[in-house]
């Protein structure tokens, strides 16, 4: 009897361990994850007050309105391209080279990429009311906030909606390649109203695996591995996030 009850006492000791430390684990995700917020919004807020100016130049946006020089070449010239697909390049590059890593450089990569997001967004500031941006903000994250915690509380496994959802990623980017030719605004709204459904989705479904794989490589203790793990998390929470709130700002977002 009191082999049984020693054993008890251990298996309820290292699930109390495990708990305590999945705690702490996603509340490393979830910091990361908001500095790499906080500094794609700084950066896009900066940007965006140096791209207008009120003096008048050639680049005239709107009444009243010109673009500076950095703006033009940010905004209006080849340059916007590089702007635009830099993100997803460090995503690229993150994602195959992390393994090679070290936890810390994975965390600056990830700074840097969070810098460079805020670059490729800052237009939102040109586009769209101060206000309605903080509204969608607000909103995005409630709505973030809500659906992470169902993905991990939930005792439902939602692992199958892993391939299905980032086959509509895919189809999404595709998509909205092929827009930038035809500008049409259906399929612009159709693209933002299932972009948000997809984001969703994987919002929950990132959750629940961040707190699956940590659950998988818990009692093996690779300090390494969790360091590395907690910047993956961050980056797909900060991408789902980030894209939800674009798509939403399409839709509901009030522009200048």
């Amino acid at each position: 009897m009191a082999d049984v009850k020693t054993i008890r006492s251990a298996a309820g000791t290292r699930s109390a361990a495990i708990d305590e430390g999945l705690r702490t684990h996603m509340n490393k995700v979830y910091g990361t994850m908001s500095v790499g917020m906080l500094i794609t919004f700084a950066a896009a807020w900066a940007l965006s007050g140096l791209a207008v100016s009120a003096t008048p130049t050639e680049y005239q946006i709107g009444a009243n309105e010109y673009l500076t020089g950095l703006g033009y070449a940010l905004y209006a010239s080849p340059l916007k391209w590089v702007v635009m697909f830099a993100p997803l390049a460090f995503v690229f590059g993150l994602s195959a080279g992390i393994n090679r890593m070290s936890a810390a450089t994975a965390q600056v990569v990830f700074y840097l990429f969070a810098a460079v997001m805020g670059i490729s967004i800052s237009s939102i500031f040109l586009v769209f009311t101060g206000y309605s941006i903080a509204q969608v903000f607000l909103i995005t994250a409630i709505a973030f906030a809500g659906l992470s915690i169902w993905g991990y509380t939930t005792k439902k496994d939602i692992s199958a909606w892993g391939s299905f959802l980032i086959m509509g990623v895919i189809g999404l980017i595709v998509a909205s390649i092929v827009n930038i030719w035809m500008a049409s605004p259906a399929l612009m709204f159709a693209i933002s109203a299932i972009g948000v459904l997809i984001f969703a989705g994987l919002t929950a479904y990132d959750t629940q695996k961040i707190k699956t794989d940590y659950l998988a490589h818990a009692q093996h203790g690779d300090a390494e591995w969790l360091g590395k793990s907690v910047i993956m998390g961050a980056l797909n929470l900060y991408l789902d996030f980030i894209n939800m709130f674009m798509f939403m700002l399409q839709l509901f977002g009030n522009r200048e």
